[in-house]
């Protein structure tokens, strides 16, 4: 402790101001009142030593918990029930330290999740690409029949189409994910969104003979980003359209309220099971019922869009009665 210059500062001059205080009560008052004052000064500097001495060694000690901090070491507790300036920066470094501690639980989580997202990534791209190159390999054998080499051909591009759509919609998810997407808020019509949303799937919808029936209130409308909205919207209906048999039935029903805007999409198709509802919106998850084509984006992609925009996505099904999705857009409040 005397090695501290602050330390010999300090004693240097309570032993400066002892001596003078001590010399001035020789000479003008008396030797006794002058050797009460050098003890009281010498018991003064003891307490003194003791007290810093006390303080370095909370200090030493309070250096060594950060260095276990620095080392990874966030369960240590250096709080105390005393009051007073270093009780309060105990408190305070042990407020830091349970905030590292969640950063760090929270960044090996992000860590984990970005592993998962590249294996599956990878999964789903290795798949077409392990077919595109037995095609490629079987197209240029010059013996291959015309019949055939246009039907390898026609199944590359479903490949590549396939790919193309899983890339692009991987970067769309990164983006929202990374919040660097700006949707708009503006006012729309809920039903000019409902009939661009359902325009691209006619075809699919007439090729199973699926009915579709709209209804809602001509003036309805929800605030927020038209484009991104439709393509949230065309991923929900696009999985109704694949898990609902032919000649079966499609629904979407919207109002609005004060509170907040709702579209309801049901289909009577074949539901999904109860122990994949709670996992339907993440990304890459593919429930018993999923088709082979499916790579589980689709309703991420539409439940990232819809909860970006002050949203909510839920979804209610039974096995053998079908689904339902229910999509509120709550009233911005002033």
């Amino acid at each position: 402790m005397l090695r501290n210059r602050e330390i010999k500062i300090l004693l240097t001059v309570l032993l400066l101001i002892s001596v003078l205080f001590t010399i001035s009560t020789m000479l003008f008052i008396s030797y006794a009142a002058a050797g009460m004052i050098l003890g009281l000064a010498t018991l003064l500097i003891i307490c003194m030593m003791v007290f810093t001495k006390w303080r370095y060694r909370e200090i030493e000690k309070l250096s060594h918990y950060l260095q276990r901090i620095g080392s990874g070491d966030y369960h240590l507790d250096v709080r105390d029930n005393y009051e007073g300036e270093l009780s309060i920066l105990k408190s305070q470094i042990y407020k830091v330290t349970k905030m590292l501690a969640e950063h760090g639980t929270v960044l090996r989580e992000d860590k984990a999740k970005l592993t998962d997202a590249i294996s599956d990534i990878s999964h789903q791209l290795k798949t077409p690409l392990t077919s595109m190159t037995v095609m490629v390999e079987l197209l240029s054998d010059k013996g291959l029949g015309d019949d055939q080499r246009e039907k390898f051909t026609r199944n590359l591009q479903v490949q590549l189409k396939r790919m193309e759509w899983l890339v692009s919609s991987l970067l769309k998810l990164s983006k929202i994910d990374a919040g660097t997407i700006a949707f708009k808020q503006e006012n729309h019509y809920v039903d000019l969104l409902v009939q661009t949303a359902v325009e691209p799937l006619h075809i699919p919808m007439d090729i199973k003979m699926q009915q579709l029936s709209i209804r809602g209130e001509d003036q309805a409308t929800f605030t927020g980003d038209f484009n991104w909205t439709v393509e949230a919207l065309v991923n929900i209906l696009k999985n109704c359209v694949e898990h609902t048999p032919e000649g079966g039935k499609i629904s979407i029903h919207f109002l609005e309220n004060p509170l907040y805007t709702e579209i309801q999409i049901s289909d009577n198709g074949s539901g999904i099971p109860r122990e994949d509802l709670p996992y339907i919106f993440k990304r890459f998850y593919k429930g018993k019922n999923a088709s082979d084509e499916s790579v589980g984006i689709g309703l991420a992609m539409a439940h990232s869009i819809i909860t970006s925009q002050n949203g909510d996505l839920e979804v209610k099904s039974n096995p053998d009665e079908g689904t339902t999705f229910h999509i509120k857009f709550y009233k911005q409040v002033i």
